[in-house]
């Protein structure tokens, strides 16, 4: 969960002044602090660094009741919380620790913001620590966006709930169970008003774990909630606390990102520029239309992984798709395979429909994209 703070900074308490003196000078030079031994953040948006790689942020947006964490250089615990929000809408907070860009905060010598197609791993681990008398749920955060944005909210956001306690939920329902990275988890999809959202909830407490982010992201893909030219923007672990949250900890984290994975210059990848020929055949009656789309890789090699994109003229929309991901309904459009119909070999074709309704006259969208790539029209 990401709320829209200003730019983070970090306070100390009265009694050193000094050291504050000296912290808010390397906070000027540097855009973060350094945590020492016992540093205790309560400003609302206060962060430090660790490590000299993660920042550790208190990031407290939902409520006014203070709420405090005491940093150590392994990750953070709760100290204060104060406070209740009520359980069918959003936490109070989210204090965290992550890799990569959180408003314009960028974690020191980070790889993020990396484009999909760029990354070949993502390894992480995350070992928490948990209390009975709250409500809350400790969430692994994962923010994917179409640009390598460093400010405000992306466009998708997932979620790996390690551990709930309490009357909560994820944003959305539930869409089905998945097996991911090894493990079987609960899969909750919706929006929030602000962007997409994808859970993944656990059967039971997970208190240490170490796993690859991309195959979560891969998840988001399948589910036509993210494309291979996206960019991977930060790494998030902590608390989403409801009701009180005092002694919740992480008591270790680590991110690290491997590039060399199949860029958008290899062959078959979903970034190269594919040699493509779109057929699109129409059915259309008054105030309604179906279409049958088949795209055609006339290229070499084989697409492993598409994405067709076109805008519908407007006061077009889609009520219903089959064999793609279509979505939004209107305007820019993008059609994602379903996995099993993934790839098109070099010579191959796949096809997909979806049907719709429209005001005024009817006309055809004036060009298609295939995984970025202009394509020719039948």
């Amino acid at each position: 969960m990401r709320p829209s703070p200003p730019p983070a900074r970090t306070s100390r308490g009265p009694l050193v002044a000094l050291l504050t003196s000296l912290l808010t000078l390397a906070a000027l030079l540097t855009g973060v602090s350094t945590a020492g031994a016992d540093t205790t953040i309560c400003e609302e948006f206060g962060s430090t660094t660790i490590q000299g790689r993660y920042v550790v942020q208190n990031n407290r947006w939902g409520t006014g009741e203070a709420q405090c964490i005491d940093v150590t250089d392994s990750g953070f615990r709760i100290s204060r919380a104060d406070g209740s929000t009520a359980t069918n809408g959003a936490p109070k907070s989210y204090p965290s620790v992550y890799n990569g860009c959180h408003y314009t905060n960028c974690s020191p010598g980070t790889e993020l913001p990396a484009r999909l197609d760029g990354i070949s791993s993502a390894p992480t681990g995350i070992s928490y620590g948990y209390v009975a008398d709250a409500v809350y749920d400790a969430a692994y955060d994962i923010w994917l966006d179409p640009t390598p944005r460093t400010d405000g909210v992306n466009q998708t956001e997932i979620m790996v709930w390690f551990n709930e306690v309490g009357p909560v939920q994820p944003v959305g329902s539930q869409v089905g169970t998945a097996t991911v990275a090894g493990r079987q988890w609960q899969v909750w999809s919706g929006n929030n008003g602000g962007n997409d959202v994808l859970s993944f909830v656990a059967p039971s407490a997970i208190t240490s774990w170490s796993f690859d982010v991309m195959d979560f992201v891969r998840q988001a893909e399948s589910r036509g909630l993210a494309r291979e030219s996206w960019y991977l923007t930060s790494v998030q672990a902590g608390f989403e606390p409801w009701q009180n949250g005092t002694g919740l900890a992480v008591t270790s984290f680590s991110s690290s990102v491997e590039t060399g994975g199949t860029g958008p210059g290899d062959p078959g990848d979903p970034g190269n520029p594919a040699t493509c020929t779109v057929t699109y055949t129409t059915n259309v009656w008054q105030g309604g239309f179906t279409a049958d789309v088949t795209v055609a890789n006339t290229g070499s090699s084989p697409v492993d992984g598409w994405q067709l994109g076109f805008t519908l003229p407007s006061g077009q929309r889609i009520t219903g798709a089959w064999s793609a991901a279509v979505s939004p309904s209107s305007g820019a459009v993008t059609a994602s395979d379903l996995g099993y119909n993934g790839q098109i070999a070099a010579g191959g074709q796949v096809s997909f429909g979806f049907q719709g309704t429209y005001g005024g006259s009817y006309t055809d969208p004036a060009g298609f994209t295939l995984n970025g790539a202009t394509c020719s029209t039948a």
